[in-house]
């Protein structure tokens, strides 16, 4: 390691150090979104139930002040509890995501429990060695296969315990792993094409077609996984070259104790699969392809996605031969490991809750709305998307966001000579471009604390690839305004 390196990874220590957890960070968040709650004046629109959409929507011009709601110091305590249950906002809470993420851990736990993934990656990497780094386009274009067609989200969580082992395995670091699946199912996102809880809900809730601008949303799509796989590549290259230009340099060997579980120095025997073995990966494998397929075409979400692995873990349990109380108390350790997950989830939702019980967030729609009037088309849809970017941090939700900001702000291109499939293109794309990064959504956070990587170390590996990619829509944006 040279001089120069072993400077920034020291500096990269003493910052790391200094920089507060997840946790802290969602919670001053809390209160900061509590504070605004006392300045930002109370307003509502009028909403009616949608049946195009399915829900309640907002009624452009119906705007009106009304009683604030300040949050005080007893709301920001109970925002992270009522993050998990909060039955009266337009996203639902995070209970069920929370109980996946435990069922999930639990199932892992029993799986990792029979040594089948770790002497399976062994064997992997062996066959794979020299050309391990094409895994990376060919994972990427799959989940960002996911992301565009049924928006895959919270589902990535279950991969990244499976998925950083084998790329920690092949020479690379952890945040390698995450990247694969973090920006590769949300560069599906900004360029979704059919997914139907951003593109078909926002279409509708604009009042257009979901296949209007589908050519421009590809262009997105493709162009963004060229852009972002090549990021990708290029940092893992650099790093299986020298592991001292990773990002969390100072926790490789952390990482490999971690999720290699320090069997490196194993015997070639251990390289070599047992038949229960290859039936328990066979399990496991399949678990995740009847996942894909319940939320992709039977509209399956977190319950019975939770029951499938909790009913595998049992499965796998009996194959292996495991007691009761071996199988039972695996599962447990497995659920424990990412119960930290589940609780930053709540604590995300939290912030939206404040927000929401303090009347705030339709009086930021409202600014939105009046600052677009008037505008030429180039920079409409480019402040359009500006907006769009901003309120992503405040609803998360791609879901929730479409049908909050779509009945207010689509109505407007109208005035500025802009289709309002564009607008919906440029909703979906700041929404993607913000859930690569935002400390609001469970996906990243939930996806950052897995693979043990700290927020600040994401944010000092995304930041150039968010610069290159916001370039980059705002270049396609424009020219499909003025086509």
């Amino acid at each position: 390691m040279s001089d120069e390196t072993k400077h920034q990874t020291a500096s990269d220590q003493r910052f790391s150090s200094k920089f507060p957890s997840a946790y802290t960070i969602l919670f001053l968040l809390i209160v900061l979104v509590a504070a605004l709650t006392w300045v930002i004046p109370a307003g509502q629109y009028e909403r009616i139930m949608s049946e195009t959409v399915g829900r309640e929507i907002a009624v452009a011009g119906t705007y009106r002040t009304v009683e604030p709601n300040p949050q005080g110091f007893v709301d920001i305590m109970l925002a992270p509890i009522a993050g998990f249950y909060n039955p009266d906002s337009y996203q639902a809470g995070a209970i069920d995501v929370a109980l996946f993420v435990l069922l999930l851990g639990g199932f892992l736990g029993v799986v990792n429990a029979t040594g089948a993934i770790d002497t399976g990656i062994r064997a992997a990497m062996r066959k794979l060695e020299g050309r391990e780094i094409w895994m990376i386009p060919i994972l990427m274009a799959l989940f960002a296969a996911g992301g565009t067609t049924y928006g895959m989200a919270e589902e990535t969580l279950a991969f990244y315990a499976i998925l950083i082992p084998v790329v920690i395995a092949a020479g690379y670091d952890a945040v390698t792993g995450v990247a694969i699946i973090l920006i590769g199912a949300g560069v599906g996102v900004l360029g979704s094409t059919i997914n139907p809880f951003a593109t078909v809900i926002a279409s509708n809730a604009a009042g257009v077609p979901f296949t209007e601008g589908i050519v421009l949303r590809f262009v997105l799509l493709l162009g963004g996984l060229a852009i972002c796989t090549a990021y990708v590549m290029r940092y893992a290259r650099r790093v299986k070259a020298d592991p001292g230009a990773s990002i969390v340099a100072k926790q490789l060997d952390e990482h490999r104790r971690i999720f290699l579980q320090d069997r490196s120095d194993t015997g070639k025997a251990a390289d070599v699969l047992t038949g229960n073995q290859k039936i328990v990966l066979l399990i496991f494998a399949l678990s995740f392809l009847v996942m894909i397929w319940g939320v992709s075409s039977q509209g399956w979400w977190m319950a019975r996605m939770g029951a499938l692995f909790f009913g595998s873990a049992i499965l796998v349990g009996i194959v292996a031969r495991m007691g009761e109380k071996a199988l039972t108390g695996h599962f447990v350790d497995g659920a424990r490991d990412l119960l930290g997950v589940a609780l930053i989830i709540g604590l995300a939702r939290g912030i939206v809750v404040v927000m929401e019980q303090g009347l705030i967030a339709d009086t930021i729609l409202h600014s939105a709305e009046q600052s677009l009037g008037g505008l030429h088309k180039l920079a409409f849809i480019n402040l359009m998307m500006w907006i769009e970017f901003g309120m992503s941090f405040l609803v998360p939700s791609t879901s929730g966001l479409a049908v909050l900001s779509m009945p207010i702000l689509a109505p407007l291109s109208d005035f500025a000579g802009v289709s309002r499939d564009l607008v919906v293109t440029a909703y979906q794309a700041a929404s993607g471009l913000v859930n690569l990064i935002t400390p609001t959504s469970a996906v990243v956070i939930g996806g950052l604390a897995i693979g043990r990587v700290s927020y600040d170390r994401w944010i000092a590996f995304i930041w150039p690839l968010l610069i290159v990619l916001t370039v980059f829509v705002m270049a396609v944006l424009s020219i499909g305004a003025v086509l």
